[in-house]
């Protein structure tokens, strides 16, 4: 009988530690569940305003613990240095010149055509819930904005908040007394007419609404956009940081939108996703300038509104513990028009019917050995006068000859500062030698220059020759 009870049990334990490796196997074998990204994108923040970036002299931490915990990018780049445009080829991974979409908008304009597929709706077509929450000035017409471009959720500004009737410009109260500053919510105004009490809060609604997504969709795959209003001008903040950093509004402010950063942050890891998220902390442009102590500060050439690295290179970070190894650094040149056709690898998904002008950069985002970048160049304009290019390996860049505004006096208190127009001849800048692009090296380099002024030639003549430049 014992023996029997013996042969009985080893027959048990060794069905019991078969079906324990099967189940082992099949859940080796199973599909990741694909990846949940969230882009935090600043509206004019500089290069210089976070650490580890620079030293700003305001507390940062919760930007410097997430590139601590990720990979810090110096070479990250948008193709036109202003908000409607930048935010355009973030989502949809178009050049300027296709999509024409230019500059900022204003009240009423059309904005991104629909014919232009968005990063939220590529995504949506693997399951991927998605949700804005912030500033997003690509159309305030009913098939342009959020809820008609592939966002399940949305809550914001539909444009920048200096276009109010509250402005300081001439004219301003008179230019939006019929185009009053709203606040919506899933295509809903739930604000009609936008005071400073609201703006106050608006880094805190975005933060709250970001928090709140994450935490009803982290069972599901997720796209999480917060484009911020701040710290555009004019700046605001609210009580819980208004006089806090001692370095004056500006310093507040980024406080605040750090603040942001760490409760983002914190609910991923609460919600047990933090190791299957890519988070994506950058700028849509460098600071401007011109509002002086009211902006924030860059190392590079100019700034907002302008074609140097001021105006197009900003900080950025990238986390995602699955792929990315912490406390890193990359040189390597990657672009906001890079987003779309990235994110679609990362998810499994089709690139959208129209064309693309992005490319996949996850082996340059995570550091695969010999990884290059798959771009010939990298095209940059200003509003729909195309001004040059940048070499896909970073390291020239070719200025066609063309107007620019430069600050001779920043304003204070949120005033407008002087400003003044230059010209720069066609020029060519070796950017690893000189960051700051001050020596024109174009007769030093006749061959550089040549191939690209013939990228620039062809670019021009394909997405701007209609717009007469």
């Amino acid at each position: 009988m014992e023996r029997m009870n013996r042969r009985v049990f080893g027959r048990a334990a060794g069905l019991s530690t078969a079906l324990c490796w099967a189940l082992m196997g099949a859940a080796a074998a199973a599909p990741e569940q694909p990846p949940n990204i969230v882009v935090i994108f600043l509206d004019d923040s500089g290069w210089s305003d976070f650490e580890p970036f620079g030293s700003p002299g305001y507390a940062t931490p919760n930007v410097e613990k997430l590139a601590k915990e990720g990979r810090r990018f110096d070479n990250f780049y948008v193709p036109q240095a202003i908000c409607s445009a930048s935010r355009a080829a973030l989502l949809t991974g178009c050049y300027p010149g296709r999509t024409k979409v230019f500059g900022a908008h204003r009240p009423r304009q059309r904005g991104l055509s629909p014919k232009f597929a968005t990063v939220a709706e590529v995504l949506k077509t693997q399951g991927y819930t998605t949700g804005a929450f912030g500033k997003w000035h690509c159309g305030d017409q009913p098939d342009t904005r959020p809820p008609a471009r592939g966002f399940d959720e949305s809550s914001g500004l539909m444009y920048s908040n200096d276009m109010w009737r509250f402005g300081r410009s001439p004219g301003a109260a008179e230019r939006y007394a019929e185009f009053p500053l709203q606040f919506w919510k899933n295509g809903e105004i739930t604000i009609e007419d936008v005071t400073p009490d609201h703006q106050r809060m608006l880094t805190t609604w975005y933060a709250e609404h970001a928090v709140d997504f994450i935490q009803r969709n982290k069972d599901e795959p997720f796209f999480l956009y917060v484009p911020h209003t701040m710290p555009h001008v004019p700046l605001y903040c609210s009580e819980k940081f208004l006089g806090k950093s001692g370095a004056g509004l500006y310093g507040d402010v980024m406080m605040e939108i750090d603040w942001s950063v760490g409760e983002i942050t914190a609910a991923l890891k609460e919600s047990g996703v933090e190791d299957n998220t890519l988070v994506i902390f950058t700028s849509d442009n460098g600071p401007w300038l011109t509002y002086g102590d009211h902006a924030g500060k860059t190392p590079w050439r100019e700034g907002k509104q302008t074609s140097f690295d001021g105006g197009l290179r900003n900080a950025c970070v990238m986390k995602f513990p699955r792929s990315i190894d912490a406390g890193t650094t990359s040189a390597q040149i990657i672009s906001s028009l890079d987003f779309l056709p990235t994110f679609a690898h990362l998810a499994g998904a089709e690139l959208p019917g129209n064309p693309v002008d992005g490319k996949n950069v996850w082996s340059l985002i995570t550091g695969e050995t010999g990884a290059k970048n798959p771009h010939d160049y990298y095209p940059f304009s200003w509003g729909n006068q195309f001004q040059g290019v940048i070499s896909g390996d970073g390291r020239w860049k070719f200025h066609l000859k063309h107007e620019y505004r430069t600050v001779i006096e920043g304003g204070k208190d949120g005033r407008r500062g002087k400003i003044e127009t230059k010209l720069i001849e066609q020029s060519l800048f070796d950017l690893q030698a000189d960051p700051y692009e001050k020596v024109n090296v174009i007769e030093r380099y006749p061959k550089i220059a040549e191939q690209l002024e013939g990228y620039t030639k062809r670019h021009r003549e394909r997405f701007f020759s209609k717009s007469g430049n």
